[in-house]
C-alpha cells in the first residue's frame, strides 16, 4: 500500500492575497499609532516617519518614496515574485496609513501605550508578510535576504538597524519619546526574534 503524501505547504493565491492585506493593515495601524503618539520606529517606517516630523508631509507617501530603492535590491535578490508582492504590500500600507487616520478622528493615544501595542502589530504584521514571502520593504528586504540565505535571525538584523535608524530620532523627539521609542523598537523586534527563525515555518 502506498504511503500517503504529506500536504503540499505551499500557500494558495487565495492565502497570500489574505496574509498582505493582514499585514499590511496590521503594519499600517502600528505606524499610525506610533505616529499620532509623536514615536518613531526602525526601519523605513521610522525613517518615514521621521521625514513626516521634518518635513510635514505624509508618512504614508515618503514610506513609498523610500521604498524605492530597497525594492530594487530585492528584485536583484529575492526574485520577480517576491518584488511584486513586496510592491503590492508596500502601497497598501501606505493606503492604510493614510485611511485609518480619518477612521480614528478624534482618538488620542497614550504614548505607552501606542510604542508597545504599535510595535507588536508592526511586528505581527511583519511576520505575517514573511511567511508568505513578501515584506514592507526597507531593512524587512536585507533582513529576509539574509534569513533566507544565510539562516540569521531575522529579528537580530532588524534590531541593528532599527538602533541606527532609531538614534537619529533625536532630531525630531524629546528624550522621554526617544525611550518610548526605543521600546516600540525593542516590542518589534521580540515579535520576530521570538518567531521567525530558521526551520520553524515549512509554508512558503
Amino acid at each position: 500500500m502506498a504511503s500517503a503524501q504529506p500536504p503540499d505547504p505551499r500557500h494558495t493565491l487565495a492565502e497570500d492575497i489574505y496574509a498582505i492585506l493582514i499585514g499590511s493593515s496590521l503594519s499600517g495601524f502600528g505606524v499610525v499609532l506610533l505616529h499620532m503618539a509623536g514615536l518613531v520606529t526602525g526601519g523605513v517606517a521610522g525613517l518615514a516617519l521621521i521625514g513626516s516630523y521634518l518635513s510635514g508631509l505624509s508618512v504614508g507617501l515618503l514610506f513609498s518614496l523610500i521604498n524605492l530603492p530597497f525594492l530594487v535590491l530585492a528584485q536583484r535578490t529575492l526574485g520577480w515574485r517576491f518584488v511584486i508582492k513586496s510592491a503590492v504590500t508596500v502601497a497598501l500600507l501606505s493606503l492604510f496609513t493614510m485611511l485609518i487616520p480619518g477612521w480614528l478622528k478624534g482618538v488620542t493615544v497614550e504614548p505607552l501605550f501606542a510604542a508597545i501595542f504599535g510595535g507588536t502589530i508592526i511586528g505581527l504584521g511583519i511576520l505575517s508578510l514573511a511567511r508568505h514571502k513578501t515584506s514592507v520593504g526597507g531593512v524587512g528586504v536585507v533582513a529576509i535576504y539574509l534569513y533566507e540565505k544565510r539562516g540569521i535571525n531575522a529579528g537580530k538584523v532588524q534590531g541593528i538597524c532599527d538602533t541606527l535608524i532609531i538614534a537619529s530620532a533625536f532630531l525630531v523627539v524629546d528624550a522621554r519619546h526617544l525611550a518610548l521609542s526605543v521600546l516600540s523598537a525593542i516590542a518589534l523586534s521580540l515579535v520576530l526574534f521570538t518567531y521567525h527563525k530558521p526551520g520553524r515555518y515549512t509554508g512558503y
